[in-house]
């Protein structure tokens, strides 16, 4: 048992056999004082750790005392036994005094010898690496195991808790199993350590040669004068500096960060290139102001349109509800913006498509039209997956992108026009966009990213509702354009068609004029349709015309009724309900087709022979069950109507509705045929001033049909003046033009025996003259 002072060591560990240098500081200069001045020079090092003492330490001697290089007094030290602390005891100087007690080293056993062999072997693989030839020698020249496992206190790499641990180890071969442990998992550091160096250099190289090989590919590129133009490439500094919202920038950012990774040969740089350029040629935060004046609206949709009311209020109202949201700062509620979708139907030549030009120059917004005739990919409106090649973004996205600002009016052409192909339904990815409660998140494939379509103002066109799939038409506001009157056509032609043609064949008014009249004629005679494409084919012919002649007679050219022969030829229409009804069996019906309103004869006759109908003129189903349920009830009720009930008995029936080459079908021509087969039996002919429509039951009533406008349109066209329509159809009478109301005269009638008694020429006008023979043929 010895008394000796205590050198704390604070950021080293003394082991038996090492000879360290400890910086002198008032706690460790009393520790070496006291121990100069014993004679000895002997003091006890112990590490201390977190601020408290191990409890093993090393009798060490002071070797040498004096200052380091950089001017710090120090001393060197050398550790000669382990030794265990005791308590502390009184002694000279300020140090701290302690018993010691040196610890018997055990001899080796066991394991010792082997362990001893496998530590020298993972050291020198250690030094190997470092090129530390002088201590692989000294570590094989050593023989005493306990000398080698000390030595491992001068190693760098372990900390000082295991060397603490070593110090406290009490044989050598635990210290030389806690050694084996500790290099093991230093050389697996090692390796995996060197593995990424070697990677990463490798890499680097690798980064270094292509970005050299890129360098003088650019400047070959210059000097050809292939070079890009500045900042192209440069994606990451492009999107950074545009206006995107924050998660399409999140999204651009992460794309540019695959784009510097990939290399310029891989087909991905490709893809996200052309990805990086279609996002940032979006216009996700640019909007358009809207027009506030109600007033120059209207003035706006006049001047381009006439007629057209139903279509311009709509337009007002939208306009006036924004107007007023924006007043009392009312912006989105619920995730919905203010888009509307407005569904123009009706049939050719109309105006659904320049309508809505004027509709984006009434609201002071970009105009866009998509055709969507034909379109039968359902990536046409979604996009395409990025994954295939040569994948594009869908219509809706190219069409702002197109329009420039994020709240354009998107016309939807031909909407009734899509089909259903391989590729899936494109009418019901519309669903999604036409839908305001759901489209202000609306995510094409392409991009991958939310697109707000909430504030966009979408019109559909469409010739026939009927084709447009219910899901569809039921997010849609359906705006009927069911025609022009022939004043309405007038005042198109004199204000729009006439001077825009003119224009065309590069004459002046003062070298042709047309008249009213003309213009009513050519409406009336050479082009009776719904809309006015014909009416403005005839006055570019006319135009023409008139241009050869100018050639050789400059003399100013006036059409009028007199010689409009001369430049259109003979009328392509006549009045001709009087001349088709003149016999019995005949009955004028109106319809409606895909371009319009029309009128249509019901011709019917009998003869001898087997008994039945047969009926001719490519009917649909429901128009040939009319006609069965036309001759049973004439059938059943003839003799109250006043009809010989055995006039239709064994007798052969023949229905015919020219034209024989146009489908037809719908059960609007149910009265039209009543009334034909009445005329046929009772031999009285058909009023030729009537037109009539409505779907009959077996029981006579007369129910409602649809198109009543554009029907009575047709009427008037045609130049009837008196019309049969169902009683519960008088509502739609409220659509109809106040001229046109006035040039007819409308029944709204509910039985078939009124429409029969009201439509038939009396018996007594007809008797003598058509009567008689119709009675006896019958």
């Amino acid at each position: 048992m010895a008394t000796l002072p205590v050198l704390p060591l604070t950021d080293a560990v003394l082991l038996p056999g090492m000879a360290i240098p400890v910086t002198l500081d008032p706690t460790t200069q009393a520790a070496v004082d006291a121990a100069r001045a014993t004679g000895d020079q002997r003091l006890l090092a112990v590490p201390r750790l977190d601020g408290e003492y191990g409890p093993v330490g090393v009798v060490a001697t002071i070797e040498k005392v004096g200052r380091l290089p950089s001017g710090e007094p120090a001393a060197v030290v050398r550790g000669l036994a382990r030794a265990r602390i005791g308590s502390g005891v009184p002694g000279p100087g300020a140090a701290l005094w302690v018993e010691a007690a040196e610890l018997a080293e055990p001899a080796p056993a066991g394991r010792a010898r082997e362990l001893a062999r496998e530590y020298r072997a993972l050291m020198t693989s250690v030094l190997q690496q470092r090129g530390a030839w002088q201590v692989i020698d000294a570590i094989e020249r050593m023989t005493d195991l306990s000398e080698l496992a000390d030595s491992a206190g001068y190693v760098s790499w372990l900390s000082l808790a295991q060397k603490t641990e070593l110090l406290a180890a009490p044989d050598v071969t635990t210290r030389l199993e806690l050694l084996v442990g500790w290099v093991r998992a230093h050389l697996a550091e090692q390796e995996v350590a060197e593995q990424i160096n070697t990677d990463v250099r490798e890499g680097l190289e690798k980064s270094q040669r292509e970005f050299l090989l890129r360098q003088q590919l650019a400047t070959i590129r210059k000097e050809l004068g292939e070079d890009e133009p500045e900042g192209s490439a440069d994606y990451r500094a492009r999107v950074e500096a545009a206006d995107l919202p924050a998660p399409v920038r999140d999204a651009a950012l992460r794309e540019v960060g695959k784009l510097e990774r990939a290399s310029d040969a891989s087909p991905e740089a490709g893809w996200i290139r052309t990805w990086l350029d279609t996002v940032l040629e979006m216009p996700w935060n640019t909007r358009t102001e809207d027009n506030t004046d109600l007033v120059a609206a209207r003035a706006v949709l006049d001047a381009d349109h006439a007629g057209l009311t139903d279509v311009k209020d709509r337009i007002l109202e939208y306009l006036a509800v924004r107007n007023r949201r924006v007043e009392r700062n009312l912006g989105v509620v619920g995730g919905r913006g203010s888009g509307a979708v407005l569904a123009l139907a009706g049939p050719p030549g109309v105006g659904k498509t320049s309508l809505g030009e004027s509709v984006a120059r009434a609201l002071g917004r970009r105009f866009v039209r998509v055709s969507l005739g034909g379109v039968r990919d359902e990536a046409e409106i979604r996009g395409h997956r990025r994954t295939y090649v040569g994948a594009l973004p869908g219509r809706i996205v190219r069409a702002l992108r197109e329009a420039g600002s994020m709240n354009p009016v998107v016309l939807l052409d031909e909407v009734d026009k899509l089909a259903v192909g391989y590729s899936g339904d494109p009418a019901a990815a519309l669903l999604e966009v036409l839908d305001p409660a759901q489209n202000h998140t609306f995510r094409d494939h392409y991009l991958e990213v939310d697109l707000d379509l909430s504030d966009v103002l979408f019109l559909a066109t469409a010739n026939v509702v009927e084709a447009i799939p219910s899901p569809l038409l039921d997010r849609m506001e359906l705006v009927a354009l069911d025609g022009y009157t022939e004043d309405e056509k007038v005042a198109i032609a004199r204000d729009h068609l006439l001077p825009r043609q003119r224009e065309r064949a590069g004459l002046t008014a003062d070298e042709v004029t047309i008249s009213d009249g003309v213009l009513a004629r050519i409406a009336g005679e050479y082009t009776r349709e719904a809309g006015v494409r014909q009416l403005e084919r005839s006055l570019a012919k006319i135009f023409r015309k008139v241009a050869v002649t100018a050639t050789t007679d400059p003399a100013p050219v006036h059409v009028d009724t007199g010689n409009l022969s001369r430049y259109l030829g003979r009328p392509k229409f006549s009045p001709e309900s009087a001349e088709r009804t003149a016999v019995p069996g005949v009955a004028t019906g109106l319809a409606v087709t895909g371009a319009g309103g029309d009128v249509l004869f019901v011709e019917a006759t009998s003869m001898a022979g087997e008994p039945g109908l047969t009926l001719t003129g490519q009917l649909g189903d429901v128009m040939k069950e009319s006609a069965q349920i036309a001759l049973s009830y004439l059938r059943s009720n003839g003799r109250r109507l006043g009809l010989d009930p055995n006039a239709l008995a064994g007798r052969r029936i023949h229905l015919h509705v020219p034209a024989g080459a146009v489908p037809k079908d719908g059960p609007s021509a149910g009265i039209t045929m009543v009334t034909a087969l009445a005329s046929l039996v009772s031999g009285r002919p058909v009023r030729p001033e009537f037109g009539m429509t409505g779907e009959v039951t077996l029981s006579g009533r007369v129910l409602p049909i649809g198109g009543v406008k554009q029907k009575l349109l047709a009427a008037h066209r045609a130049g009837l003046t008196e019309v049969i329509i169902p009683q519960r159809n008088e509502p739609d009478l409220d659509d109809l033009p106040a001229e046109v109301r006035e040039a007819l005269t409308v029944h709204t009638l509910a039985d078939v025996a009124d429409v029969l008694a009201l439509a038939l020429r009396p018996a007594d006008l007809d008797a003598d003259s058509l009567g008689g023979e119709a009675l006896a043929a019958a």
